[in-house]
This record gives C-alpha cells, sequence and structure tokens, in this order.
C-alpha cells in the first residue's frame, strides 16, 4: 500500500510546519477590478486557512453637461464595447432622453435604454427583480465586464446597483446622480440597497460604481423641495468633518437652494461656489466612506442624522433629507447633553439647517417606542457591538456615541424640542413631507 504524501510535500518530521502559498494568477476577469491571495497550510493535512483581498479603484469627477454631444467622456467609456446598456429614471428619461439618445447616436454608439420608475415605494426587492430581468438573459445579456450606465436620483442608485451587484455576481456600473442626493451621496456610496419592513435600507451589499460622474446641470429642472432636501447631506459632513465647508454652507446655502447650485440665474461666482461645495462634500463624504469600502470600522462620520432616522423617517413618511436633518439637529443636542458639544456650536447647527428650510424637530421625537427600537434595529445593524452613533463635538469634528440610555435619550428629546418650539418655524421644515413617495 502506497502511503499518500502531505499536499505540501513535505515529511512528517517538517509536517508541523506552516506552509504559506501564494498562487500566481494570469488572467484577470475584469479591467475594473483586482486582487489577491494566499492559502496557508498547517503542514499535517488536517487543516489550512483561506484569505482574499479585493481591490478597486471608484473614480469621481465633476463634469457639467455631460450629454452634449461635445463632451466625449461617456463616448470613451463606451465606444469600444459599441453599445451601452443604461438603466434611467423615468422622469430623466422624460426630461433628458431625447438628449441621451443623440449624443449615443451622435457618438455611433447602439443604446439600450431602460426607463425605470423609481418613487420612495419602488425601492423594494420587486423593482430590483425588474431591472436584473432586463441585464439578463430576457433583456440586454449584460456581459459581466460592461459597465452599466445608471441616470438617476437616489432611489435608483440604490436599487440598480444592488440588480448590478448581483447580476453575474458583480457586473460594474457608472452612475449620473441627477439628483444633490445622489451626485454627493447615495451616487457615490458603496452601499446598495433596498427598504426593509419599517426600517430603511435595511437589504443590501456593497457594491460601488466604478466611476460616478457629477453635472450639477441637472439641479435646474428639480422641485426647489428636492434641492432643499438634498442639503441635509451636505450639512452632515460639514459639521463632522469640514469646518470650511460648514462656512460656506452659512454664506452661500440658502442661495445655493434658490438658484438650483447656481444653474438658475448665470452668476459666475456662485457657479465656482456651487462647485466647491460639491467637491468639497464629495471628497469629504468618501474620505471616509470610499475608504472604509466594505464598513469594516464604525468610524463613520457621515452616518451623522442617520441612527434614528431610518426607523422615524418611514413612519412619519418625511422626505430623506428632512428625516436627516432632524435627525443632526437631535444630535447636536444629545451632543450638548453629554457635554461633547456647545450650545453654541449647537445653535448654529440648528440654525444653518433652518436657514435653508430643512426640519429640525418633528413630535416623532417624543415616540419613545420609535427611537428605541430605532436604536436597537441599528445596533443589529451595527454588528451589536454598540449604537456608534455619530455625534459633533465641534464644528468639523465628531465622535461616537456607543451606548444611549432611554433616560438620557428622552431628556434630550425634551431639551431639543424646548429649543426647537422657540423657532418661528416651531423646528418645521418646508415641503418636509413625501408627496407622491418620490425622490429620496
Amino acid at each position: 500500500m502506497v502511503q499518500a504524501k502531505p499536499l505540501n510535500d513535505k515529511t512528517a518530521s517538517e509536517s508541523n510546519q506552516i506552509i504559506q502559498f501564494n498562487h500566481p494568477v494570469k488572467y484577470r476577469t475584469s479591467e475594473w477590478y483586482t486582487g489577491h491571495g494566499e492559502i496557508v497550510a498547517s503542514g499535517d493535512n488536517r487543516s489550512f486557512e483561506v484569505s482574499a483581498s479585493y481591490n478597486l479603484k471608484a473614480t469621481v469627477k465633476l463634469v457639467n453637461d455631460i450629454l452634449s454631444p461635445e463632451n466625449p467622456t461617456l463616448a470613451e467609456i463606451y465606444s469600444s464595447l459599441g453599445r451601452c446598456v443604461a438603466i434611467v429614471d423615468l422622469t430623466i428619461d422624460e426630461l433628458y432622453g431625447e438628449a441621451i439618445r443623440k449624443y449615443f447616436e451622435y457618438h455611433e454608439i447602439s443604446l439600450e435604454l431602460y426607463p425605470c420608475r423609481a418613487w420612495e415605494s419602488d425601492k423594494t426587492p420587486a423593482t430590483v427583480n425588474k431591472i436584473l430581468s432586463y441585464l439578463g438573459k430576457d433583456g440586454s445579456d449584460v456581459s459581466r465586464n460592461e459597465p452599466v450606465l445608471v441616470m438617476g436620483g437616489g432611489v435608483l442608485s440604490d436599487v440598480a446597483g444592488l440588480a448590478c451587484a448581483l447580476q453575474h455576481r458583480r457586473t460594474p456600473y457608472v452612475m449620473i446622480g441627477t439628483t444633490v442626493i445622489a451626485a454627493i451621496d447615495a451616487g457615490p456610496s458603496p452601499r446598495t440597497c433596498t427598504n426593509g419592513s419599517q426600517f430603511k435600507n435595511s437589504m443590501g451589499v456593497y457594491h460601488p460604481p466604478v466611476l460616478t460622474l457629477v453635472d450639477r446641470t441637472f439641479f435646474r429642472t428639480l422641485e426647489t423641495g428636492h434641492v432643499r432636501h438634498g442639503m441635509s447631506e451636505i450639512i452632515k459632513m460639514a459639521v463632522t468633518d469640514d469646518p470650511v465647508l460648514f462656512e460656506l454652507m452659512e454664506q452661500y446655502g440658502a442661495r445655493l437652494v434658490e438658484t438650483h447650485f447656481a444653474t438658475l440665474g448665470g452668476d459666475a461666482e456662485l457657479s465656482e461656489i456651487a462647485d466647491e461645495v460639491i467637491y468639497r462634500a464629495l471628497f469629504s463624504y468618501m474620505k471616509h466612506e470610499g475608504t472604509n469600502m466594505f464598513e469594516t470600522y464604525q468610524d463613520r462620520p457621515h452616518a451623522y442624522g442617520h441612527t434614528w432616522s431610518p426607523r422615524f423617517e418611514p413612519a412619519a413618511k418625511l422626505m430623506h433629507g428632512h428625516a436627516v436633518s432632524i435627525g443632526m439637529a437631535f444630535g447636536a443636542s444629545l451632543a450638548t447633553e453629554m457635554g461633547w458639544l456647545s450650545a453654541e456650536d449647537r445653535d448654529r447647527i440648528i440654525s444653518l439647517c433652518t436657514s435653508m428650510g430643512l426640519s429640525v424637530y418633528h413630535s416623532i421625537l417624543e415616540d419613545m417606542d420609535i427611537m428605541l427600537e430605532g436604536q436597537k434595529n441599528m445596533r443589529r445593524k451595527r454588528g451589536e457591538g454598540g449604537l456608534w452613533a455619530p455625534l459633533p463635538t465641534t464644528i468639523g469634528e465628531c465622535d461616537y456615541a456607543q451606548e444611549v440610555s432611554s433616560g438620557l435619550l428622552e431628556k434630550a428629546v425634551q431639551h431639543h424640542k424646548e429649543i426647537c418650539v422657540s423657532l418661528p418655524s416651531g423646528g418645521e421644515g418646508k415641503e418636509m413631507y413625501l408627496s407622491d413617495l418620490g425622490l429620496a
């Protein structure tokens, strides 16, 4: 009987050694991703460990007038492929569909476009399945190395990104966010998702676009209320990471809302400010979100305003940006109650939100069952190691509250209510409720 040799080809005297193999690879699956792996054998033919790293680059660019035929950005991506498979928000198709089709026709690139309604009520697994059907054999039969073009708001970026993650287990996509939230937050984010029962964004995977193109000229056709609610995602980064951005928002935020980021009125100086605000918000956001791509660390300042709001937002039927601004304003009051933040900085944060018509208070905060349930949900989402709620410590910096007791929570809500009832609006914002369960 022949005795089988250990796989690592070592003698019995060497069987306790740990043997490491770096398996050479030659042929990449995709130009968009790389990786490295190793397998370590115990040397006794009884166990081994495998580890692998997954490397990707997610590029973000500010590019205006991207649908102008003279703009080569999209043509440079899709010319070599011979076609572009696009998932486009139904409203964007109605507003810009002719320009999209003429662009690809001008560059002699075949376009296969799927118009997809993307209201908040459409942020469901059923919508993801519809997109998957179009991407699959019954539709465009997209290749694993063919970047899908996604154009739309935050809802579409989440559900279409998730569909791309599921198609062939990983299909790249290029994101053009056409709303403020999609452009500076949901679009470049690696977190793709759909809503779950009574809790936003509870199902999804990490799958960032390989390229995010930000074109603020799309903001021209937004309703002002949708520009306003997108500002909350800029404010969160200003409060937690960038004091210069905060000052820019204090000085220019209201004008940016009124002019739809300088796309109305032709103010050249304000156009430069708009580009700087967008760039700083994107850079600050991706500095933390992008480099912590798979949420392996709890240090996530961009979750400011998003600890309690995922639970009370659907319950109160608030627009996402208003729910976040309420969460940020309450978080500032809580941080003051904890001794982390000065009353002066708290008031600056609340004042900045209200100056743009964002909400800072809603009676839903007084429902302790919902607030505590929100904390429970967030602890589960963040790994049961704590709540890890980002709270400001000064303008431009934050820390993380690992736990917030029910007593402290209730006390902070009452204190926050006392502050907000004295405001002219009582803490309410303009157009704070979802009217059609639309953009988010």
